[in-house]
């Protein structure tokens, strides 16, 4: 994904000589929840709007608060997943844009969520599998072996969860025999964490509980 088409300049970032009041001012413009600021062009880190509301101050410089400069960003070869991960893990809607620590703008979170809904990843018809497995037995190029083995094609995947010793991974298939695919994951000891209608092992799991249930009930 090039970013670049994506990077807004729609407002001046501030800088250490700006103040309170004006960062103020600027989270009442835009609904955002940090400001870049900068240095000669260069980006130093975001402060926060809840950061800046604790502050009694409103003539005291930033510079007075660099306590609170928070330092992430993106470059232009960070790919929409890792986009969205920086969004998440720094509860934020923008992200700075930089060239060699030179802001060149931001990223808004909702054209970015835009971006991604138009992904093959989401766009395309498929199955969404989730799988689990033990972290020192998976790997990316075995799960790849198993859906184009059973005659399928891997649209996308991405780890969903990671619950100490093992990993889960949900991955978007095109597949015309999906159930091939799970038990052929079956056989390689993933656990389905997913449940589809064409996943016979479950049907037959299920009509033996049934039987079983009404023949405890006779």
């Amino acid at each position: 994904m090039n970013i670049t088409e994506y990077i807004l300049n729609d407002f001046t970032p501030l800088t250490l000589q700006s103040t309170v009041k004006e960062a103020l001012h600027l989270f009442k413009t835009y609904p955002i929840t940090h400001i870049p600021i900068t240095e000669n062009d260069m980006y130093i880190g975001c402060i926060s709007q809840s950061d800046i509301l604790t502050i009694d101050n409103e003539g005291e410089l930033l510079k007075e608060q660099q306590d609170f400069l928070e330092h992430f960003q993106v470059n232009s070869e960070e790919s929409i997943l890792e986009l969205l991960t920086i969004f998440a893990n720094n509860d934020t809607n923008i992200l700075p844009a930089i060239i060699k620590q030179e802001y060149i703008g931001y990223l808004e979170l909702n054209d970015i969520l835009d971006a991604f809904s138009q992904s093959p990843f989401l766009n395309s018809d498929g199955f969404i599998l989730v799988v689990q497995k033990n972290n020192k037995e998976y790997s990316m190029s075995e799960v790849a072996q198993i859906v184009e083995s059973n005659s399928g094609t891997l649209l996308g995947s991405y780890l969903s969860n990671n619950l100490g010793d093992k990993t889960e991974v949900t991955l978007k298939i095109s597949s015309q025999e999906i159930n091939e695919v799970i038990q052929s994951f079956r056989r390689y000891n993933y656990t389905i964490i997913t449940e589809h209608q064409d996943d016979f092992y479950l049907e037959e799991l299920k009509s033996r509980s049934d039987y079983l249930q009404k023949f405890l009930n006779t």
